[in-house]
């Protein structure tokens, strides 16, 4: 998957002149900064200089800036990098030996990596962007990549389409490479729950009997997935209570008769946390008067419950099918 859009973006990019910095630092998935930096140290810049105060960068110079984006990916230093790009040499233009013909093409799938040493398959274009910034640790950028993703497709498809898949790219990169992409991780679990508090509105306030209880079982701190459901509720307009990792048995059980919920969404990624007997014993749990005593729902939520569910417990595969849970439990 190329940076660019194809064939068709390229030739809008000559017809129409050239693009901007900030239009092409949108499309490498990195701050305006970074390339006016790699211009100024490197001989990055535009290859044709035009009158006026603002540069125009051609599909050449894209192409160029492309190559530097693919090594600096894969580790190589950016001096390094640079010169290599500006040689023509570089990730999809492999060099050649002295006097022979040009080294063969990488095979499609080697290039599936989408430069940045993550395996994302046919993700969305932006998970491209976001895993760079990512793998930069180049905290400006991926704000704002994450910002565009969620305002452009609106949050659950943000989530299901460009944010989860970067994520799991990125876990399957540390798990395979001796934990050297932790710190990647952790930099990018920390601006998506940055972003996903930027976008949600104010928690409403309580309305009775539509709260929704939001906490990982004990011994769980993966509480990103249930930061994102909690954003979506809010935007839809739904009171939330979130308690957020590992909360005690006893805590839990506080939580759910202090509050009354309609829903209890209780995350466990890994089968080892999940406990059947704990979600039935929540949702056996009663409150109100005598005659019109209510329970909540009990959302199985994550990984961890696969091979756990039990009638009654609903388990919900995806954001969207635990929003929609969530809408049922509070219309009901």
């Amino acid at each position: 998957m190329d940076i660019s859009d194809g064939d068709g973006d390229e030739a809008e990019v000559r017809r129409g002149g050239g693009l901007t910095t900030g239009e092409v630092a949108r499309r490498l998935g990195v701050a305006p900064t970074t390339v006016r930096s790699w211009d100024r140290r490197y001989g990055l810049g535009p290859a044709a200089h035009t009158g006026g105060r603002h540069r125009r960068w051609t599909a050449g110079d894209l192409a160029r800036l492309e190559r530097m984006c693919a090594l600096t990916a894969t580790g190589l230093p950016p001096a390094e990098a640079a010169r290599l790009a500006l040689d023509g040499t570089g990730a999809d233009t492999p060099p050649r030996e002295e006097g022979g013909p040009a080294a063969p093409r990488p095979p499609a799938r080697a290039r599936s990596r989408a430069g940045t040493g993550l395996r994302l398959g046919d993700a969305r274009q932006e998970c491209k962007g976001i895993a760079r910034a990512a793998l930069r640790l180049d905290a400006a950028a991926l704000d704002g990549l994450l910002r565009d993703a969620i305002e452009e497709h609106g949050l659950v498809a943000a989530w299901t389409e460009v944010i989860m898949p970067t994520l799991q790219a990125v876990g399957r990169k540390w798990e395979s490479s001796g934990e050297r992409y932790v710190e990647v991780e952790h930099f990018l679990s920390w601006h998506v729950s940055g972003a996903l508090r930027r976008h949600a509105p104010p928690v409403p306030a309580d309305r009775p009997g539509a709260t929704t209880v939001l906490a990982c079982v004990p011994a769980e701190n993966h509480t990103l997935p249930l930061e994102v459901l909690a954003a979506a509720l809010t935007e839809r307009g739904l009171p939330i209570r979130m308690f957020g990792g590992s909360l005690p048995v006893e805590s839990l059980v506080a939580a759910v008769r202090r509050t009354g919920p309609a829903a209890v969404a209780l995350w466990a990624q890994s089968r080892t946390t999940a406990s059947r007997p704990l979600a039935q014993h929540i949702a056996a749990i009663e409150w109100g008067v005598r005659g019109a005593r209510r329970k909540p729902v009990v959302l199985t939520l994550g990984p961890g419950w696969a091979g756990q569910t039990t009638p009654g417990l609903p388990h919900p595969p995806g954001l969207a099918e635990a929003v929609a849970a969530v809408e049922s439990a509070v219309v009901g």
